[in-house]
């Protein structure tokens, strides 16, 4: 694996754990301590947070730099989020439930690509991968798929993950 590849693999994980807890912020402002779907949210939420900062340390240790789409990462995250607590709490487990499937599909990729090449990344990877398991299993266990229009709904999340996955290893 060259530095580059690494690079990317950073950059892209780095904006996609910031881009989670933009999501469940977005969320949490919406349901608040309302429902009873918040406890979760708020501990997946944490969840995020801890990768992102492990991301964050990890980024700063090899100097890479972290995607310049950060800004637009902060504004449509919470938009996201709240857009879709804002049509009810099935809603806003089907966008994490969309979110962490193709975010697993990403990082079992990234494994795979990483091979034993960087075992400190992909240890964080794997560890990650197996939260960001358990947040689709709470989603779907909290009625994701009962949600208004699931399969539309959940398609077009995890095609916008898929485009910014894309955009965020380059920019």
């Amino acid at each position: 694996m060259t530095p580059s590849q690494s690079a990317r693999m950073l950059r892209v994980d780095q904006a996609g754990e910031y881009g989670a807890t933009r999501i469940y912020a977005g969320q949490l402002a919406v349901m608040g301590d309302r429902s009873p779907l918040s406890g979760e949210i708020v501990h997946m939420a944490a969840q995020e947070a801890e990768h992102r900062a492990k991301f964050d340390a990890l980024l700063a240790e090899r100097g890479v730099r972290p995607t310049v789409l950060q800004p637009f990462w902060h504004v449509a995250g919470f938009a996201l989020g709240a857009a879709t607590a804002l049509i009810g709490p099935k809603a806003a487990m089907a966008c994490t439930a969309a979110v962490e499937e193709e975010i697993d599909r990403h990082y079992t990729e990234q494994l795979e690509e990483l091979g034993t090449s960087d075992p400190e990344l992909a240890g964080m990877i794997e560890q990650f991968r197996a939260d960001e398991r358990d947040h689709r299993e709470t989603a779907l266990a909290h009625g994701a798929e009962q949600a208004v229009a699931y399969p539309l709904l959940s398609g077009a999340i995890r095609l916008g993950c898929r485009v910014a996955i894309k955009l965020a290893e380059r920019i």
